[in-house]
């Protein structure tokens, strides 16, 4: 049996009596109102950095009054480190997939696969890159995710590489260069999207490979 509800806004609406409104359920209406809060603070981060991302300029964006905020967030840091997490694993996703796509080439060539394929999603989407690789100073909560980030990165890239290197190939050596590597070309995809360097997608790939190119040969045998 139905019933009958009054909505904000003085209207009448169908209330099921099992917490049904309009045909969707309570736990339906929660995420659809976390997903409005998540795309809020990703424009206002995008827009103008994380340090504007607050809590009534997120739900004042996403048309949601406070309660239905710590409804999802217990405050501001938990919003902050959401939006950011959903970014990285995006990006590593892609990481990820273009190795898997490129396993069975050269170790330079797939990096050169994999660098374009990251520098290609963070220039179709800015904000991403904004978001993942911009400035954190300040936040005790971004910083470090953004430090672990690119040692994941480092991680992925050493197990990648060391099939394709010599059996005598030193560890903390290769770790060191990768290391060199994935935060050389974070700070320079960082530079670009903010503005600094006047290049195009494909300078920043063919640059970046050839630092990689070099980074590789320095682990090769001397003829």
């Amino acid at each position: 049996m139905t019933q009958h509800g009054l909505r904000q806004d003085g209207r009448v609406h169908a209330q099921g009596t099992a917490g049904t409104y309009g045909g969707r359920s309570a736990e339906a209406r929660r995420i659809e109102r976390r997903l409005r809060l998540l795309a809020a603070a990703r424009e206002v981060w995008g827009t103008d950095g994380w340090a504007a991302v607050t809590m009534r300029g997120v739900c004042g964006r996403a048309g949601l009054v406070d309660r239905y905020f710590y409804e999802n967030f217990s405050d501001r840091d938990a919003l902050l480190g959401t939006v950011w997490d959903q970014e990285r694993d995006a990006l590593i996703s892609q990481v990820r997939a273009a190795f898997v796509v490129n396993a069975g080439r050269d170790l330079v060539g797939a990096l050169r696969t994999v660098i374009g394929a990251v520098v290609e999603h963070l220039r179709s989407d800015p904000v991403c890159a904004r978001i993942v690789l911009g400035d954190h100073a300040g936040s005790a909560v971004l910083e470090p995710r953004r430090r672990k980030m690119l040692r994941t990165v480092a991680d992925l890239l050493v197990d990648t590489a060391g099939p394709h290197l010599p059996p005598t190939t030193d560890p903390a050596r290769l770790r060191m260069s990768t290391l060199l590597g994935v935060g050389g070309f974070a700070e320079i995809v960082a530079a670009w999207n903010a503005g600094e360097l006047d290049v195009d997608a494909s300078d920043i790939t063919e640059h970046a490979t050839m630092v990689a190119a070099l980074l590789v040969e320095g682990h090769q045998p001397r003829g």
